[in-house]
């Protein structure tokens, strides 16, 4: 690991500017989306006029409250391009979120939004230490995906020699990594971990690995996962995080030089922190639902984006904007297993205390006669296990069971297994949970 902090003289003005000088131009900005977006989308003048708010109600920032949320109902109810602020003639790209069900969420930028999220994926991988100079390799998934083009745009801007492999094809790209010798490394964090294991297949260790910095977003992963993560690789490890609907990746972005929380790029993006079940706004450092109001997007501005990820509001540190702590789950994942609220990070975080599980696993939910039933599957490190026993692999189930009964609180049944015995993802996002339980009527 040998990434550098960014010096003093490399940041922008706004990134150490005060509080007020930052509330000021978020008050300017906010002023112009939340008009801009009534006098273009129909969509949500018609919920303002419902509730009878309108933008020249809005004069402090706390008066954005009064204003309407937007959900991904929203979104859905007006495909394909029903929510777009510009004639579409003027959209000079569109992405859509993958989905699981249902239409696609579609997005639309101009070239100046195309710019904007050049230049803010450019701000975050200096946060994270990349310099200009640096090779760049890419495997965030290209096309309708905003990770890829996102990455890719912002490591051009920042100066970066930028290689666009996608994702898959993980034994060329591990040859290419040994080859093209990058400093930088743009995944999702499960599929770092596939390539740490086809290193640790070749027999090449961390220290031969020419990677110092991976920026790792579009999933949630928790301090355990960085762990073993820059164990592996031999990097920095460093959060990113966005979202489809308000830009894609470069929303947030964590710095090298404290790696404490993504810092939210507020000159763009105004943050709330929402209780989810109220809806009510809740103060810095409370937890709760993270809701977002785009401040310069033309195409596609988004009032009060209920992002339905859980988190809260923290102090600023490295810079002047304010920071999102670990995403702790979504408000709209959260499993009920017998009257207990669990989010599956949690579960991961108990998977990852045994250094000899590794961070790839699945929860199957089901449901016998009335009651809930859990079982989690994990698998054991490359390195032992060949040489653990039937006895020994017992006991460790035996042991994350015990540590997910007394910390989370639900019983469950564990499977361990061999190394390579979970399917790995080569094209995005691990697939974690798979929710068999009848639905309810």
């Amino acid at each position: 690991m040998s990434a550098k902090k960014p010096l003093p003289s490399d940041l922008e003005p706004i990134e150490t500017a005060s509080r007020d000088e930052i509330s000021a131009l978020q008050l300017q900005r906010l002023q112009w989306s939340v008009r801009h977006t009534y006098e273009n989308v129909p969509h949500f003048k018609a919920k303002c006029d419902a509730i009878g708010v309108h933008p020249d109600d809005l004069k402090t920032l706390s008066d954005l409250a009064r204003f309407p949320f937007t959900t991904k109902i929203d979104l859905r109810d007006n495909y394909p391009f029903g929510l777009f602020a510009v004639p579409r003639t003027q959209v000079a790209r569109i992405h859509a979120s993958s989905g699981t069900t249902g239409k696609p969420i579609v997005v639309g930028y101009t070239l100046k939004d195309i710019d904007t999220w050049a230049k803010l994926m450019a701000r975050s991988i200096r946060a994270g230490g990349g310099r200009s100079g640096d090779i760049c390799h890419i495997a965030y998934g290209y096309g309708l995906f905003t990770g890829g083009l996102g990455a890719h745009y912002g490591a051009e801007q920042m100066g970066c020699t930028v290689v666009p492999i996608s994702g898959g094809q993980t034994e060329k790209q591990v040859q290419l990594i040994q080859d093209f010798k990058p400093d930088i490394l743009m995944a999702t964090p499960s599929y770092s971990l596939v390539l740490a294991e086809e290193f640790e297949r070749l027999g090449i260790s961390p220290e031969e690995i020419s990677l110092k910095i991976g920026f790792f977003g579009a999933e949630p992963w928790g301090e355990g996962m960085r762990g073993e993560i820059e164990q592996k690789l031999g990097l920095d490890a460093i959060d990113i995080y966005g979202l489809t609907e308000v830009i894609g990746p470069g929303v947030a972005c964590e710095c090298i030089e404290s790696k404490d929380g993504p810092v939210i790029w507020e000159d763009h993006f105004y943050p709330e922190i929402i209780n989810p079940e109220t809806g009510e706004v809740v103060p810095d450092g409370e937890a709760g639902e993270l809701v977002f109001t785009s401040l310069s997007k033309e195409a596609m501005p988004v009032i009060r984006y209920r992002t339905r990820d859980l988190t809260r509001l923290l102090p600023p540190t490295s810079r002047s904007f304010r920071r999102i702590d670990r995403i702790t789950g979504r408000s709209d994942d959260m499993l009920i297993i017998r009257g207990v609220n669990v989010f599956p990070t949690q579960i991961e975080e108990q998977i990852l205390r045994d250094k000899r599980l590794s961070g790839n696993y699945q929860i199957f939910l089901s449901r016998d006669a009335h009651l809930d039933q859990v079982e989690v599957r994990c698998e054991l490190q490359r390195e032992v296990s060949a040489n653990l026993s039937a006895q020994e692999i017992a006991a460790i189930g035996k042991e994350l069971q015990h540590h997910i009964k007394t910390n989370i609180g639900i019983s469950t049944r564990i499977t361990v297994l061999k190394f390579d015995s979970i399917p790995r993802t080569v094209t995005g996002k691990a697939r974690r949970l798979f929710d068999e339980r009848p639905k309810l009527v």
